[in-house]
């Protein structure tokens, strides 16, 4: 890729859509990949406001386990929530989407934003047997509006071309209203409540050049749980457009780990 030159990678092709209508609002997920047998199944959360730039890391998960994306209600592909949601209830949306699918033993994930939501969702249901944490937020040093913007920024100088443009259409869709609200319920939003709380082993992984999610930072959350474990891969904060496989060796030797326990 020369520099400057906008990137995608290869999405996948085989895919499942399925609609849930929970209480939260109409929540559309897609599926890639097979069931394997002792492999739990990996739900992934999407970022904030977007969706679609996960899908190719979506699909490098599918080669080991079945793997599903849900999309939250008001964002991407999913219906209108019935009231503005905080980070809180799009847990529970989560949780309820959890609950009614009967996956059985699960690795829930996020990344950036999305793992406010998978923590969250996370915190005391049965299902959950894992969680994954990719480019948590928000660092206490990007913790206002101000300084995340000009770290998210810095960040964009160090992600590939094209990332931009594949998040256009769904920020569109969201609205400017929404987004903007969005963004101050994760400000509000403290991840170190419900990761201190999680009773399952804990993953977090984050891209050595992110600006947005530090070093130190992601160390800390993972020792705030006495199984969490804590990786670097390559790239910045959306580090699984630009290899979409970078998280799926770490993620699948977590889910090995959790078999064997």
């Amino acid at each position: 890729m020369r520099k400057g030159q906008p990137y995608a990678p290869p999405f996948p092709t085989d895919v499942t859509t399925s609609y849930h209508d929970g209480p939260l609002g109409r929540m559309r997920s897609r599926a890639v990949g097979e069931r394997r047998s002792g492999t739990p199944e990996l739900v992934l959360v999407q970022g904030m406001g977007v969706a679609d730039y996960l899908m190719p890391g979506l699909g490098a998960f599918g080669e080991w386990t079945r793997a599903h994306l849900v999309e939250l209600p008001g964002f991407a592909g999913s219906g209108e929530p019935p009231h503005e949601l905080n980070v809180a209830q799009f847990g529970e949306a989560v949780a309820d989407w959890l609950a009614a699918r009967r996956l059985g033993p699960v690795v829930l994930a996020g990344h950036s934003s999305g793992t406010q939501v998978a923590a969250q969702a996370t915190v005391g249901h049965p299902d959950v047997r894992g969680v994954v944490l990719a480019s948590p937020t928000i660092d206490p040093v990007a913790r206002g509006p101000l300084r995340l913007v000009i770290r998210w920024r810095l960040d964009g100088r160090r992600e590939p071309p094209g990332l931009t443009e594949s998040h256009r259409p769904e920020w569109k869709r969201a609205g400017l209203r929404r987004m903007l609200r969005l963004a101050r319920v994760h400000l509000d939003h403290s991840i170190e409540e419900p990761v201190a709380r999680l009773t399952v082993p804990l993953l977090v992984i984050r891209g050595r050049d992110d600006v947005i999610s530090t070093a130190r930072w992601g160390r800390r959350l993972s020792s705030l749980t006495a199984t969490g474990e804590y990786v670097e891969v390559a790239g910045a904060h959306t580090f699984p457009w630009l290899d979409p496989k970078a998280w799926s060796e770490p993620v699948r030797r977590f889910a090995t780990r959790l078999r064997a326990e």
